[in-house]
């Protein structure tokens, strides 16, 4: 494997950054027959980041039909993540097993939550273990901790087709008892939540992240300021809103509710940012979203109010730090981005000029 001296840009702070890899790795010190990577030109024109991150995707959902995709469709699920320099993917739920990408070391890291749980007949049909009954919850949950990399995915809440609108799939009690269980498995756990009513439920019970959060309210976000409770928002999800309930006709006040929390999205996760939320940026790809989309997402955290450098961190060192990856450091594995020009511009961010992968490069597309 070749040695590579880097020099460049690195942000958060724009100061310039100098380090060489070997074996795979990051170093401090000189390595012999080292070759340049000034991809700029200049170190002024050479900006380096960690890797980018989508905290919330799914490798192994068909795109655009639903269900499991076959291994190698979600192999290069991976792989157009990796060519837009995504080298860390929380994986937020699959019906399949993904766990041969482990096996290319060509491919991003993944961290899994394992399957969703739901009930029967309230989430997208053959992606979630559906429950018969919730006292199966705890058992589930210490069961998916198990299989995943220490996270657990719930779905808080869904339309129920006989109330019409978004309802909770759960009873507070036992969702204490479920994430008790989880975190006894020294897992973490977060929740699809699109309305307001499961909310106080799950941070009642102590989850620790909620996806989408398109229902909160400042008393919700009081709660999650007090618990640490980090948000993902998938801001390029919920721009599929107004679609959705273009197509539930037959739930009217499902299909208002739903225009209305895209209608205030921006200014919910604004709220949430200003009262000191911990935001990380995804994606949802997988499904009804492509995957390799992380830099419109970067820019729509902008859009919410998030400035350019905070809005970029949620997408690569913050997000690091979140799942337990440190970045650029000597000692840790050699998985960085180097772009021509300032990556906190959406185009530039859209364009890495050369992805690092345990130390090998990778051609950008």
């Amino acid at each position: 494997m070749a040695a590579w001296h880097v020099r460049g840009r690195a942000l958060p702070d724009g100061e310039p950054i100098e380090f060489w890899t070997d074996g795979g790795r990051i170093v401090d010190e000189p390595v012999a027959g080292a070759r340049s990577l000034d991809v700029g030109g200049t170190i002024d024109d050479t900006w380096i980041l960690p890797g980018l991150v989508d905290a919330h995707c799914h490798v192994g959902i068909r795109f655009g039909g639903g269900g499991g995709e076959s291994t190698e469709g979600l192999l290069e699920q991976a792989r157009i993540e990796r060519d837009a320099g995504v080298l860390l993917l929380r994986d937020a739920g699959s019906p399949v097993d993904n766990r041969m990408v482990d096996d290319h070391p060509d491919l991003p890291r993944i961290v899994r939550a394992g399957r969703h749980i739901a009930a029967p007949k309230r989430y997208i049909r053959g992606l979630p273990v559906d429950l018969d009954d919730e006292s199966q919850l705890p058992d589930e949950v210490r069961r998916q901790a198990r299989a995943g990399d220490g996270w657990v995915k719930l779905v808080g809440d869904w339309i129920d087709r006989a109330v019409g609108d978004l309802t909770p799939l759960w009873s507070d009690a036992i969702l204490k008892d479920a994430i008790a269980a989880a975190h006894d498995e020294g897992a973490r756990v977060t929740a699809h939540v699109f309305g307001e009513d499961a909310l106080p439920g799950l941070l009642g019970a102590g989850i620790d992240c909620i996806e989408h959060g398109t229902g909160l309210t400042d008393t919700t976000i009081a709660a999650m300021v007090d618990g640490g409770v980090a948000l993902v928002p998938t801001l390029i999800n919920i721009a599929t809103f107004p679609e959705i309930a273009d197509s539930a006709t037959r739930f009217p006040v499902y299909a208002a509710h739903m225009r209305a929390l895209h209608t205030r999205r921006y200014d919910t996760i604004a709220a949430a940012h200003d009262a000191g939320v911990p935001i990380y940026a995804g994606t949802d790809a997988g499904g009804s979203i492509r995957h390799g989309r992380i830099a419109d997402e970067v820019d729509e955290l902008r859009r919410a109010g998030l400035n350019a450098t905070d809005a970029l961190g949620a997408a690569s060192w913050a997000a690091r730090s979140w799942l337990g990856c440190t970045s650029l450091r000597a000692g840790e594995s050699a998985d960085l981005t180097l772009y021509r020009g300032d990556p906190r511009g959406t185009d530039v961010l859209r364009a890495p000029a050369v992805v690092m992968l345990r130390g090998a490069l990778h051609p950008v597309p």
